[in-house]
């Protein structure tokens, strides 16, 4: 799979700009806030229809405008697609793929699968758990469509549900309403959790041989699946804490206080280990999504590298480097010097200046 074109109309700080691609590494390169990030950020959004940095779309809008349209071409298996995004400020966007219109995002899903990786992921080891089921999401939501819809309903069951518990004390005789809830809340929780615990056992076994190398033999990494909650209790465990979630007015059971836990020889590693250390897992953990993909979709996925390299040493860097093989990548960077001694062929490089791009002539 390769993205060949890139097209944006109003998107972030760009107010039109057309980009063709090579099917290897193209770098994107200039001072920050220039908007290299931005231009990854619609690759994303056009192949997930999620942004790496925001839930709400319309921040996506150049400010000063209402709406904004995206589109880009690619290509999988010999077949070529066009995507098209119309983003409104007051609307919900509008997705089109080859000119048909499609009525659910998740209907793009599995058309295209990527990869970001930014230098705020290098904290996902040590950071919150929250970071580390949006990993989850992120990753199963590009490779199961009923994951997709299973994630949407629980979220939606469980802000209802949050809703109504804060609503109890001024309305006791909606009490009975309660039961509804936990039922729809037990029956698409519990598929996230089978699904989530399919997913972390095989990220496991692929995730261990990729850091036993990058340690260099001295290394055994092991990520575990922490459940808020068995499938098996979810239903007696939510109705056992009821009188707590409603004095709380808060759902306290469910997937969505789920995390994963990485150990390095027996060390957990989000409260004990070096940064080294968690810079390594964090690293080993991209490049298993790569592997992932591969395994799950039988797809080769793109790459996006934003400004990441600048956050990773040198031995680090050549690791990364050599994994990439024939995917295509795209790379943000601010200079072009840490590239001139790196084994990495680039095929194509953007200047990137306050909202423009340009090809130069000469380096």
């Amino acid at each position: 799979m390769y993205i060949s074109t890139l097209k944006l109309e109003n998107f972030r700080n760009y107010d039109g700009l057309e980009l063709s691609f090579s099917k290897g590494a193209n770098l994107f390169y200039g001072d920050n806030a220039q908007g290299k990030t931005n231009i990854l950020e619609a690759i994303y959004f056009c192949g997930t229809t999620r942004s790496h940095r925001t839930s709400r779309d319309r921040e996506l809008i150049r400010f000063d405008v209402d709406e904004a349209h995206l589109r880009m071409e690619m290509t999988k298996k010999e077949i070529d697609y066009r995507i098209d995004m119309h983003l409104k400020k007051a609307r919900a966007k509008g997705i089109a793929i080859n000119g048909v219109s499609i009525r659910k995002a998740q209907e793009l899903i599995g058309l295209g699968h990527f990869i970001f990786f930014s230098p705020e992921d290098l904290g996902i080891i040590k950071n919150g758990p929250s970071e580390r089921r949006r990993f989850l999401d992120m990753e199963l939501c590009q490779l199961d469509k009923v994951y997709v819809s299973s994630l949407s309903d629980y979220n939606r069951i469980l802000l209802q549900r949050n809703k109504l518990l804060k609503d109890l004390s001024l309305k006791p005789q909606d009490m009975d309403t309660l039961d509804v809830w936990d039922k729809q809340l037990v029956r698409y929780g519990s598929a996230l959790i089978r699904s989530r615990e399919q997913f972390v056992q095989k990220l496991g076994e692929i995730i261990l041989p990729i850091h036993e190398k990058l340690s260099g033999g001295k290394e055994k990494i092991c990520v575990g699946y922490e459940k808020n909650v068995s499938v098996e209790d979810f239903e007696k465990v939510l109705a056992a804490g009821r009188e707590k979630d409603l004095y709380l007015k808060s759902t306290e059971t469910g997937p969505h206080r789920d995390d994963l836990s990485f150990s390095v020889n027996g060390i957990d590693i989000r409260h004990f280990g070096s940064q080294g250390q968690q810079r390594s897992a964090a690293l080993s953990l991209k490049l298993a999504e790569i592997e992932l993909v591969k395994d799950a979709a039988g797809d080769i996925p793109v790459l996006l590298l934003d400004d990441v390299l600048s956050e990773l040493d040198t031995n680090r860097q050549h690791y990364l480097l050599d994994s990439i093989g024939d995917i295509q990548t795209f790379i943000t960077c601010t200079g072009l010097e840490e590239y001139e001694k790196s084994p990495m062929q680039i095929d194509r490089i953007f200047r990137v200046n306050e909202g423009k791009v340009s090809v130069p002539a000469s380096l």
